[in-house]
């Protein structure tokens, strides 16, 4: 079975050097391994917590998009979706905030650290925060655990976000989950090799810093102008230079062979001058960043091609997302009152048919003919696509009924999806096939 792997990237900002080295090359790189379902999102929904500009926002949108297209990611391979295209996701979020409890909130070191900074200031301990800041763990949350992602790839200090969606989807599960687990407790990843790069001045490249290097803004002349501004010593032309603590070759190496990343270094040791040694540097970085620079232009002048990217994109999530959100309804009790309710009644000493799967039809708002197959529990394990005829919709439900769903289920990424003589009956999270092939196989024996 494949791992899950998921991503986000707030869209708050301009991608710059640093984020190409040191998170959207090597997501790239990971979507292509064998064996991984890779989730990339942007977290638009994120960043409004951190900015309150609404063109910065739609503009980083673009530029994020853009940005990864160019640097490789193939939508046709990965699930690239926007956050806020998937309702699943702040409904999720609701019913994740109703079961976490605000001490472990309070423990969120975002949130502690916003507090500490007012007390230094001698302000009220809570000035200036948000509801978005304090909870934005739960939405983090409700980020991963909605496509029960195996695997998170995050920086150290993002790890306490991720052992708080493991609670929160634990006590989820404990309360609603009635013997089965209903979310999959995510795994942080941590890549120690993953290159963070410094920026002008040494510091880690930040834009909190104002030293970073351009990624396609300004395009070859501003990447130049930004390299020939890296702080060096003052060792002149001919001195032997330490390169081991130089800037200038820690960047280098990200980006070249080991083998030139050797030669590069022995000639600052033997003396190469500094500005040569930036001009170097700079042939490196265009030679990979120039075609992509290319690439992202085209995309930024045609902004509907991305927009028809991410709408594929969210359609191919929500195949994911409504389905489970469907069993979560159902979980909570927010069910459809044509299913019917326990009454809670003790049992009359009579023993009990073991309860089955069983189909349940429907007309939905639009007029079509659908039908759910409900575990033994009363939880929705399908959900049909709408038929005009009724008879239609019977018919295939007593095929599913009467046979194995084998015969008529193809797997492809992650999504089964179910058939019949041709025609799209139901698409379905590939994690559910073991439990709708056991209730179907119930079905049969009955």
């Amino acid at each position: 079975m494949n791992t899950r792997v998921l991503t986000g990237i707030t869209t708050s900002g301009t991608p710059h050097l640093g984020n190409y080295a040191g998170a959207i090359r090597p997501s790239i790189q990971a979507s292509r391994l064998p064996g991984v379902d890779a989730f990339y999102f942007m977290a638009d929904y994120h960043a409004l917590i951190k900015c309150d500009d609404p063109q910065r926002i739609a503009r980083s949108r673009l530029e994020i998009a853009a940005t990864w297209i160019a640097a490789g990611l193939d939508p046709e391979v990965v699930t690239f979706y926007r956050q806020s295209d998937i309702p699943e996701i702040p409904e999720l979020c609701w019913m994740l905030t109703c079961v976490t409890a605000k001490g472990l909130m309070n423990r969120a070191h975002a949130y502690k650290a916003a507090v500490d900074q007012n007390v230094t200031r001698q302000q009220e301990a809570d000035d200036g925060i948000t509801m978005g800041l304090f909870s934005y763990p739960v939405l983090m949350a409700a980020d991963i655990l909605m496509f029960n992602a195996n695997k998170v790839p995050v920086g150290r200090d993002q790890i306490q976000h991720l052992e708080m969606a493991r609670d929160i989807g634990q006590r989820f599960n404990h309360l609603y989950g009635q013997g089965e687990d209903l979310f999959v407790l995510p795994e942080v990843q941590i890549d120690d090799e993953v290159a963070t790069l410094p920026g002008l001045d040494g510091r880690k490249m930040s834009k909190s810093y104002d030293n970073t290097i351009p990624l396609f803004e300004g395009g070859a002349k501003g990447l130049s102008s930004a390299v020939m501004r890296i702080v060096t010593d003052s060792r002149q032309p001919g001195e032997p230079k330490d390169a081991q603590s130089s800037h200038l070759y820690t960047l280098y190496r990200a980006f070249s062979t080991a083998q030139d990343a050797a030669q590069f270094r022995k000639s600052l040791e033997e003396g190469m001058a500094w500005g040569d040694a930036k001009k170097q540097l700079c042939t490196l970085l265009e030679a990979e960043l120039g075609p992509m620079r290319e690439h992202y232009a085209e995309l930024i002048a045609r902004p509907d091609r991305i927009e028809d990217i991410l709408q594929a994109g969210a359609v191919k999530a929500r195949r994911f997302s409504q389905p489970l959100m469907e069993r979560l309804r159902e979980a909570v009790g927010l069910r459809s009152l044509s299913v019917a309710v326990p009454d809670g009644a003790k049992p009359t000493g009579k023993k009990n048919k073991e309860k089955q799967a069983r189909f349940v039809s429907f007309r939905d708002e639009a007029g079509k003919f659908r039908f759910r197959l409900l575990g033994p529990e009363g939880q929705e394990l399908l959900l049909s696509e709408g038929f005009a005829d009724p008879k239609a919709a019977g018919q295939i439900m007593s095929l599913l009924k009467s046979q194995s769903l084998d015969n008529y289920a193809t797997q492809e990424q992650g999504v089964v999806s179910v058939r019949v003589d041709q025609v799209l009956v139901s698409q379905f999270d590939a994690a559910l096939l073991p439990e709708l092939r056991e209730a179907i196989a119930g079905m049969n024996q009955e």
